[in-house]
């Protein structure tokens, strides 16, 4: 049986586009998330790699984080006092509609099927938080996307299995901190234990094996300071496994 599990980095890091497409099979596109490219560039990325050559994306920092986040810094252009009052959280205004709408635009120039909503620990299961989310994603058109939610902070697995099952959403972990409530869909980035300067053992690759169903569309994308080296390790592994 061959695995259809994807496996990549949290974007290409010092690796250049044309030799990562080469060694890994998925990428997860960070820029999206910080500064969006132009939709010529992302169409240019898209035209450069094999049909087969797969891009995730983050959503829109815009509509997951405050204005306040440090990572704000990162955009080219200032936002007006107005904008920075509506953005982040899923709030119910045109900013964040607005930075939907590109963020889908962005998965369309790069024929993507996942996007990834990462939220900051900041955004706390409060009740208002929960009534903003549930509308935010009960009334998306989805466009046959795959929606991957990233909750961090102190949230329940009760709460985020309910909120993942009621909205149809993928529940993203790094597996070796907390276990998937969607064990059917799964999208996990892995950090580093216990952090980003860490090289996987081959026993955690291996470990990692058993938790990712196999037979259905599944991601695995390291983020740590060996994220290539690791990733084709357990490309290697998977593929002595299931292949």
């Amino acid at each position: 049986m061959e695995s259809k599990v994807q496996i990549g980095t949290c974007g290409f890091g010092r690796v250049k586009r044309p030799e990562y497409v080469r060694i890994l099979p998925v990428v997860e596109i960070q820029h999206t998330f910080y500064d969006p490219p132009q939709i010529e560039t992302l169409e240019k990325w898209r035209s450069d790699v094999p049909d087969e050559f797969e891009f995730t994306l983050k959503a829109w920092q815009l509509v997951t984080h405050e204005s306040t986040s440090p990572t704000y810094r990162r955009l080219k252009r200032p936002l007006t006092q107005k904008e920075m009052d509506q953005a982040g959280f899923f709030r119910p205004t045109a900013v964040v509609r607005e930075a939907l709408d590109h963020t889908f635009e962005c998965a369309k120039a790069l024929r993507a099927r996942t996007v990834l909503f990462q939220c900051p620990a900041r955004f706390q299961p409060l009740p208002e938080n929960i009534i903003n989310l549930k509308r935010f994603f009960s009334k998306m058109d989805r466009r046959g996307l795959n929606i991957c939610w990233e909750p961090r902070g102190k949230w329940e697995d009760s709460l985020i299995k309910e909120l993942c099952d009621e909205l149809d959403l993928w529940h993203v972990v790094d597996p070796f901190a907390r276990p998937t409530v969607t064990p059917d869909k799964c999208y996990y980035r892995l950090h580093g234990i216990p952090r980003w300067r860490y090289t996987y053992e081959d026993v955690e690759l291996e470990e990692l094996v058993s938790l990712v169903p196999h037979d259905r569309l599944s991601y695995v994308f390291f983020n740590n300071i060996t994220m290539k080296d690791d990733a084709m390790r357990f490309r290697r592994v998977v593929e002595s496994a299931y292949v």
